[in-house]
């Protein structure tokens, strides 16, 4: 091996230590908190896109108060069960879910996955529930109250 070759490799040894060390000194330290803001990354590959709450139609049974408009979203107010009617929204959106007890939703999974996901969701620290579920196509996402109590669930704008 020349003398410029190791020298080309001791350069590119240190290149990969000094990435290393910003990668590890710049990481977050939240440990997978879903309701963390997304690191600077991620803001530079175009953030996330959220479905306009205007864009979901509600459907309870049995018929359950209309949703009512707010500044945070649209607030779904329902005893056993509703559904929500995603219309397309043209690519990978999230629809964002918040509610401050808990409540179970059930959605298909994006693309062509032939999966179905169901989650309990329940509030964290902070006294909120938070889902987020991806939608790709117009879809059903399916609202429940787990113990038939009632529930609000607010289809919010982040």
């Amino acid at each position: 091996m020349s003398g410029r070759q190791k020298l080309l490799l001791a350069a590119l040894a240190g290149l990969l230590v000094v990435l290393y060390l910003v990668a590890v000194g710049g990481g977050r330290h939240d440990r997978g908190n879903p309701a963390a803001r997304p690191g600077w990354l991620s803001r530079l590959g175009g953030g996330n896109s959220v479905v306009d709450p205007g864009d979901v139609a509600v459907r309870c049974a049995p018929p359950a108060p209309q949703p009512s408009a707010s500044v945070e979203g649209t607030v779904v107010t329902f005893s056993t069960g509703c559904v929500l009617r995603v219309a397309d929204p043209g690519g990978l959106r999230t629809l964002v879910l918040r509610s401050g007890a808990p409540f179970e939703v059930t959605a298909p999974a994006p693309r062509d996955a032939a999966v179905t996901v169901h989650d309990e969701v329940t509030p964290g620290d902070d006294g909120t529930a938070v889902a987020k579920v991806a939608v790709d196509r117009e879809t059903d996402v399916v609202l429940g109250c787990p113990g038939g109590g009632g529930c609000t669930v607010t289809v919010a704008r982040s």
